[in-house]
């Protein structure tokens, strides 16, 4: 079986612009219509990785959302939903009022996602908000009360504010719903000072998403090698048999790794490929 390669985007695959270089997207073009087995594991939505990498010819499912959706790039039909329950939704979201803080909040209405905001309360969410603005238009949507949209099937809380408010949520949260949720929080790498808090059902995670591709393709754990660079890319390491961290990745990232290459700086994620693929 064919080696199955699996990358992180942010920080890992993406230039500190978050953009996939020039040299990098010719590359991938090139192995993946050469027969490379080649897929992205990312925090990013569908609309918001089809901006970065475009025209590539990916044929195998994206993990998006951290593993919240598997969808076929090319269509943005998700072929699998991990949503939050709705009681635990409702509830999650009083949590997040409790501790002054609104989220942008992740729905799925039956045919397709989007992200809904009510109110933008600080320059975390303002951030945010004019990134999506730019890439995404469709899917960003102003709603009155978000009330409503848990109505819908909720697939992720995004919170953002300040580093206090986020972590006596984060803290909260894990007290509460022992074992039901699969959260992250961390520094934004492309705003340091800036604290967001993502809040998932426990089966959105990376490593789950790639069981489930691994089962589609046929591929095995000991076919796969992944890259990353933040915490949220850990599970993904111990699940595979090659883990590769870039140079830039944090700590705790580079110690759960097999093998640490060269910064997101130097497109160092496709010059390994490279190496694999035409020497194997």
């Amino acid at each position: 079986m064919q080696q199955l390669f699996v990358s992180d985007l942010d920080g890992t695959l993406l230039g500190p612009d978050g953009k996939l270089s020039d040299y990098s997207r010719r590359a991938l073009t090139e192995m993946l219509e050469a027969g490379l087995q080649f897929t992205i594991a990312t925090a990013r939505a569908w609309g918001e990785i089809v901006p970065v990498l475009g025209d590539l010819p990916l044929t195998l499912p994206v993990i998006a959302i951290n593993g919240a959706f598997l969808t076929d790039y090319r269509t943005g039909r998700h072929l699998v939903i991990n949503n939050l329950p709705p009681q635990t939704a409702a509830s999650i979201y009083r949590r997040i009022l409790d501790h002054d803080l609104l989220p942008f909040v992740v729905g799925f209405d039956g045919a397709e996602d989007r992200l809904y905001w009510e109110r933008l309360i600080n320059e975390q969410m303002q951030w945010y908000y004019n990134i999506l603005k730019l890439e995404d238009k469709k899917r960003l949507t102003h709603v009155d009360h978000l009330t409503a949209v848990l109505e819908q099937k909720v697939i992720a809380f995004a919170v953002m504010g300040p580093k206090e408010n986020i972590s006596e949520l984060s803290l909260r949260l894990a007290g509460e719903y022992p074992g039901q949720l699969e959260n992250f929080l961390f520094e934004n790498f492309y705003t340091p000072g800036h604290w967001w808090l993502t809040i998932h059902d426990q089966r959105a995670c990376k490593s789950k998403g790639i069981r489930r591709l691994l089962e589609m393709t046929g591929h095995s754990c000991d076919d796969l090698t992944v890259f990353g660079d933040h915490i949220n890319d850990i599970k993904m390491f111990r699940l595979a048999k090659t883990a590769v961290a870039v140079a830039n990745a944090e700590e705790a990232v580079k110690s759960a790794a097999h093998v640490v290459i060269g910064s997101n700086e130097q497109d160092s994620v496709v010059n390994y490929i490279r190496r694999q693929f035409f020497e194997s």
